[in-house]
């Protein structure tokens, strides 16, 4: 079993005038075979927490801390953090141009290995995770993310996902775009993941939608900057009701 923990997370980003505290010192901790769900209004600073666990150079940790099974993330680079285990799937996928999916994903799991995989099992291995996903195999000789639909986008993190096979994903906003096709396969992905029974989710989204295909053990309602309140599926099905306002105005 493993754990991630976050203890009284601040974190901070840089503007005009000065600094602006976007968490407030959250608290969390994630488990080997449990998925979280974090949900709550744009501006909350959901995004601020995956992408601070993650190690973006925008984020600056004024205080708290980050661990996996103890040991501190805070001090990891990026790509320590990724050989630790942490997979982090973007809002918004970056383009990266000149790069091709194959090279891009291959490098990845060279990276994370030590070793570079034996290329005609690596195809195979592409090639096999692209089908699941319903993605044109053509895509692994197009440059990452260049001109992909958001559609695409997203299949492409659940290829990342399913070939690099970290201990804990964190997913940001994942249905972000999707039709309900592409929901469905997406959320598909994340569920063969989930069911090697050893692996974690952190799931963020402001949306229940995705929560019909993807069954949450824990609900997180993210509000200014803190988790404001805590439960089980049911959580989501309250929120779908009644929305975040009496959340807001609480924090406001």
């Amino acid at each position: 079993m493993a754990t991630l923990e976050v203890k009284n997370l601040h974190v901070s980003v840089d503007i005009e005038d000065g600094k602006k505290e976007i968490l407030r010192g959250v608290d969390l901790a994630v488990k080997s075979g449990e998925t979280h769900a974090i949900m709550g209004p744009n501006g909350s600073g959901k995004s601020t927490l995956a992408y601070s666990i993650a190690g973006h150079p925008k984020y600056t940790i004024t205080g708290g801390a980050v661990t996996l099974d103890g040991v501190d993330v805070l001090s990891m680079t990026v790509d320590e953090r990724a050989r630790a285990g942490l997979f982090l799937a973007m809002q918004y996928p970056v383009e990266v141009p000149g790069v091709s999916v194959s090279n891009f994903l291959r490098t990845a799991k060279t990276a994370l290995d030590g070793e570079a995989p034996k290329l005609r099992t690596w195809v195979k291995e592409v090639n096999d995770a692209m089908d699941k996903v319903s993605m044109d195999r053509d895509f692994a000789t197009r440059n990452v993310n260049e001109g992909f639909s958001g559609g695409e986008k997203k299949r492409h993190e659940i290829v990342q996902l399913e070939l690099l096979n970290p201990k804990f994903a964190i997913l940001d906003e994942t249905d972000s775009g999707l039709d309900i096709d592409a929901l469905k396969v997406v959320s598909e992905g994340v569920n063969r993941f989930r069911s090697q029974g050893d692996r974690a989710v952190l799931l963020i989204t402001h949306y229940t939608r995705i929560l019909r295909y993807i069954q949450p053990d824990y609900v997180h309602v993210f509000v200014g900057g803190r988790i404001a309140e805590e439960g089980g599926p049911e959580l989501a099905e309250q929120l779908e009701a009644e929305g975040y306002d009496k959340y807001v105005r609480v924090s406001a």
